[in-house]
């Protein structure tokens, strides 16, 4: 059977809950959303991106926030939250003034409302991807081995700022001092985004839980399809999509078949 029949075919047989039925709801609509962003730049301008990128940001996020909430409850979840929402403020806060540890940058005022000159969507966005990466940690590292573990879901988030960063610059959402490295983009920056992932993951300690891992690999790969047909074919970044889609999509193969071996074991019990 085939990856994509497998994976239907786990679908079919799971009986969802009304918090499951809204979890896909929302990851589709989240996904029209996303589709419609080049459209609504044709035809209203490039001056509704912000908007149109915020109310993207925002059901990725709810989508998220439903998948954990069924998966380990919603005060863990809140608790999660609060975690990444303090540390990755903090942290980008500070870097935005000190240029540590992601390098010197400012953002601009294109995204608003924003607290000590950060954009209060940019911890918001940490957390829609955060919980996928833990998932694909879980997936690809033995069980105790914790250094495995962070390591992975450091790597996993950093992976998606191969995509994300040069878009972002191009879109003016942030802006670099000295912007040489990476198609623009200092490479301090990576080692940022891989600290701030061991970070995070070390203040939720998500290795505590059994993630929902099905719909967090969705939300992954859904953002792997995307933004690699996105920036390649309607934003000009071919680079970038390239570049992001190897790094990105290697990590979801691995996590995909390591998910289907564990679904096959489970079937043969």
């Amino acid at each position: 059977m085939t990856t994509i029949n497998r994976l239907t075919d786990q679908l079919t047989r799971v009986e969802l809950s009304r918090r499951q039925r809204l979890q896909y709801g929302l990851i589709a609509f989240w996904v029209l959303a996303m589709i419609s962003l080049p459209i609504m730049k044709w035809t209203l301008g490039a001056d509704i991106i912000p908007t149109a990128v915020t109310f993207a940001l925002l059901i990725q996020f709810s989508a998220v926030v439903v998948i954990m909430a069924t998966g380990i409850g919603v005060r863990q979840t809140a608790v999660a939250f609060v975690l990444v929402a303090v540390a990755t403020w903090g942290l980008e806060f500070i870097g935005s003034s000190t240029g540590f540890p992601f390098g010197a940058y400012n953002y601009t005022d294109v995204l608003q409302p924003q607290l000590g000159h950060v954009p209060l969507l940019i911890p918001v966005a940490w957390f829609m991807m955060l919980p996928s990466s833990w998932a694909i940690a879980q997936l690809l590292t033995p069980k105790h081995r914790l250094a495995a573990y962070i390591a992975v879901s450091a790597a996993s988030i950093t992976a998606w700022d191969l995509f994300l960063d040069p878009q972002m610059v191009a879109w003016n959402f942030w802006i670099w001092d000295d912007p040489v490295g990476y198609f623009g983009i200092p490479w301090v920056n990576y080692a940022g985004w891989f600290f701030t992932g061991i970070v995070v993951t070390l203040l939720v300690r998500p290795y505590r839980f059994s993630l929902p891992i099905f719909p967090l690999l969705i939300i992954y790969g859904t953002v792997w399809f995307l933004q690699t047909i996105g920036q390649a074919v309607f934003w000009g970044q071919p680079g970038p999509a390239i570049i992001g889609s190897i790094a990105m999509g290697t990590l979801l193969l691995l996590a995909s078949r390591q998910y289907l071996k564990q679904i096959g074991e489970s079937a043969g019990e």
